[in-house]
């Protein structure tokens, strides 16, 4: 079962991740040290690393606070008012 759990996460999280802000500074950041791509490669691979690490620490703090269901809603409801805040703006 923890297999299944982390194909699932690495599944999700890698098709969040494509074509994302981050992916494209990643992508004009090596398209400027095309003599260094190891070191955009381990600062951006270090800041995923960090952002996510903040991530479960705050998801695991507020599982304490709020029934993870509702934390699921206000995610989703989040990512809908993004979505509509990014189609507004285009």
């Amino acid at each position: 079962m923890e297999f299944k759990s982390f194909l699932v996460i690495f599944g999700t999280v890698f098709l969040a991740e494509l074509g994302d802000k981050t992916q494209l500074a990643t992508v004009l950041f090596a398209s400027k040290e095309p003599s260094n791509l190891l070191l955009v490669f381990a600062a951006a691979s270090l800041a995923l690393i960090l952002s996510s690490a903040i991530a479960v620490a705050a998801g695991s703090t507020l599982s304490n606070y709020i029934d993870p269901r509702l934390l699921s809603y206000i995610a989703g409801a989040g990512f809908i008012a993004i979505g509509m805040w990014t189609v507004w703006q285009a």
